[in-house]
């Protein structure tokens, strides 16, 4: 089945290029639905390790540095309109929506309180965090827009927070070249470093906080 959805999802960004990505990361936003795997082979297709390149309205956007950085910036862009979609749903929809369609947004209560959680720890960082964790950056958009993220600050850092993400993939994937089958196959592994990474940012800005915090007291 897995090889199934892989196949699918590189199909369509061989086949409809910058488009494909810039839809399917927007739907990674809300849902995942392997977004790593879109922006692994977005990579390959710039770095030329295949036959065929990607496109953007039917134009041919070749390989190369300018191609790396057009589907990365796709894929970071659709993301950011899809996790747009989802803090609109959380605002509008509220807890309401979460106990009576969470099964079906994979938030169930747990998840939603994991979401309430993270966000009062991190505060505003928690969606930047949240875009850079593997386990997280697909379940965040719906509960910031239900705990009252302001729009501002959530758009400013889930696009920064997408687009290190985007390039960082679409960048390994230029480096797997025509190998890219065997580095998604290990892809868990890297998700473990990114989790330990952010891990490390995340207890760098409590301590912040908490520095801040006593000064202010003090």
């Amino acid at each position: 089945m897995l090889a199934s959805v892989t196949e699918h999802l590189t199909n369509s960004v061989g086949s409809h290029g910058a488009i494909a990505v810039f839809l399917l990361m927007a739907v990674d936003a809300i849902l995942p639905v392997g977004g790593e795997i879109v922006m692994l082979y977005a990579g390959v297709l710039a770095a030329g390790a295949l036959s065929q390149h990607a496109a953007l309205f039917g134009i041919d956007l070749g390989t190369g540095l300018g191609a790396y950085i057009a589907l990365a910036a796709a894929g970071g862009l659709g993301y950011l309109v899809g996790a747009l979609v989802g803090w609109l749903i959380g605002v509008r929809g509220g807890r309401p929506l979460l106990e009576r369609h969470g099964r079906w947004l994979h938030l169930g209560p747990e998840r939603m309180d994991r979401a309430e959680r993270w966000f009062h720890r991190f505060g505003a960082w928690a969606v930047f965090l949240g875009r850079l964790t593997p386990l997280v950056r697909s379940f965040i958009s719906i509960p910031a827009g239900v705990l009252g993220s302001p729009l501002g600050s959530y758009t400013v850092l889930t696009l920064a927070g997408s687009m290190i993400w985007c390039l960082v993939f679409a960048g390994a994937g230029w480096a797997a070249g025509s190998h890219w089958e065997s580095v998604h196959s290990a892809l868990h592994y890297v998700d473990y470093v990114v989790v330990a990474a952010v891990l490390g940012l995340a207890v760098l800005v409590l301590v912040r906080r908490r520095r801040s915090g006593v000064r202010s007291a003090g």
